[in-house]
């Protein structure tokens, strides 16, 4: 045999062992989806895997489509997995779905598996409704703490049960609105109440007046029933703050009358300083006094009995003042005797 002959053959032969390692790799699966009567074409598997695709994913997920009498094709598979989808929670929520007679289409689907949300648990959960503790497990506060007209504390913790609206999950608010908003729907029917004692008598009135808000609005779930799990009361808030508002008064009370008490300390040393004043300007005056009657003797104004006169009235005025100062109680005494 010639030598050309022996490297065709050795040709053939290499690439026969590499079509069959090919077809090993995609064999299994090939007669699994036949027997399934879920075919998938051995060249669409071959293309796959050239496209970076999980082969495997793709076919048994096809499989369990169609044994559960969804019409899937494998080029919507395809097409999901490399849009970054989890195919197999997508075909197990359509399957979930079609058993609870949820119509849930392909195309809604895929689109809500896109968005980031877990579609498989969002059938779950239209089917078994779950429950929602507000506050929720990582809120900052154990309770919902709300005042009654009467000042009285409240606190209360609520049970929210939910069930998955399909329809509004893509765009619809989570988890946390429906906490959020369940809590301002119980501090203002709280508030709102005249006694914290009708609040406790009648507990069911919360759920009652929060069910008719229509709180679940623009969110991903459908509100079944709203349970209030615990309320007990707290502080007397009202007493609290009307001590703290008492507390503030007594303050600004006694800044003001410290204001006053300044004001009539500085008036008083104002009118000291007047009365020092005046009575340095009474000096100066009787200073001029001598000067003046020196120039009235000196011009012939004042004679010099004249000037006697004066001065034995005042020395007889100084007698009378010295007398009635000191026999001022004396002769009182004497009258009382009489």
């Amino acid at each position: 045999m010639p030598n050309y002959a022996l490297v065709i053959i050795g040709i053939v032969i290499v690439i026969i062992l590499v079509v069959l390692y090919v077809l090993g790799q995609f064999l299994n699966l090939w007669i699994q989806s036949l027997l399934s009567n879920a075919r998938v074409k051995l060249l669409d598997m071959i293309a796959m895997r050239l496209r970076k695709v999980d082969v495997r994913t793709i076919v048994l997920s096809r499989i369990r489509a169609v044994k559960a009498g969804l019409n899937i094709t494998p080029s919507q598979l395809e097409t999901h997995y490399l849009s970054g989808g989890r195919v197999p929670n997508v075909v197990s929520a359509m399957i979930a779905a079609q058993n609870a007679r949820i119509d849930l289409p392909w195309d809604v689907a895929t689109a809500i598996d896109l968005a980031g949300r877990d579609i498989f648990d969002a059938v779950q959960t239209s089917v078994n409704p779950k429950v929602i503790d507000c506050p929720g497990v990582g809120s900052p506060r154990p309770t919902i703490d709300a005042v009654a007209q009467d000042g009285i504390q409240l606190r209360a913790k609520a049970r929210v049960t939910v069930r998955t609206n399909i329809a509004r999950l893509v765009g619809g608010a989570t988890e946390e609105t429906i906490i959020a908003r369940v809590g301002e729907g119980i501090v203002t029917t709280i508030g709102s109440a005249v006694t914290h004692k009708a609040v406790l008598e009648n507990p069911d009135k919360i759920s009652k007046t929060v069910m008719q808000k229509g709180l679940d609005a623009g969110t991903a779930f459908e509100i079944l029933s709203i349970d209030i799990a615990d309320i007990d009361v707290g502080e007397n808030i009202g007493a609290k703050l009307q001590a703290d508002q008492a507390e503030a008064d007594k303050r600004r009370f006694q800044a003001e009358a410290e204001k006053r008490r300044a004001m009539a300390v500085a008036q008083e040393q104002e009118n000291k300083a007047k009365i020092q004043e005046n009575r340095a300007m009474v000096v100066l005056a009787e200073s001029e006094v001598p000067k003046a009657m020196a120039e009235a003797l000196r011009t012939g104004n004042l004679g010099i009995m004249d000037y006697y006169k004066m001065r034995n009235v005042v020395a007889d005025t100084s007698m009378r003042e010295s007398i009635a100062g000191a026999g001022g109680p004396t002769g009182s005494l004497g009258a009382s005797n009489q």
